[in-house]
């Protein structure tokens, strides 16, 4: 198990992540490369919730060509290209990962490499 690091010294985090996270030694690390919400199909839902959806759906199955799934996931970082767009992808990262939840950093960003692009979501796992 990761152990949350929420120091009761600095203010609580903003919304559902932690300040930071300690994985134990021995533990094996993956990086996982910032997912878009695209289809297998290169198909791209209009709605950030559902691109969301497909950014996470990406990350479990890369995770899980490493034996982890989504609960392994010590850090996100996830950027998105409206502040309208933030709550909609808190409300999803917020129903997929686990407790406690991981370190997570949001941030608004100009685009991306295809203008129908809303969310792209990167993370660390380890187990």
């Amino acid at each position: 198990m990761h152990r949350p690091l929420n120091p009761p010294t600095i203010r609580a985090p903003f919304a559902r992540y932690s300040h930071g996270v300690e994985v134990a030694a021995g533990k094996r690390i993956v990086a996982v490369s910032g997912q878009l919400g695209a289809r297998a199909d290169d198909t791209v839902p209009e709605s950030v919730e559902e691109q969301a959806e497909i950014c996470f759906a990406n990350i479990e199955a890369i995770l899980g060509e490493a034996g982890m799934g989504l609960e392994d996931i010590v850090r996100i970082n996830a950027y998105v290209t409206h502040r309208a767009y933030m709550r909609p992808y808190m409300t999803v990262r917020d129903r997929v990962v686990a407790d406690p939840p991981p370190a997570s950093t949001l941030m608004i960003v100009g685009g991306f490499t295809r203008p129908e692009f809303k969310v792209e979501i990167e993370v660390i796992a380890a187990a």
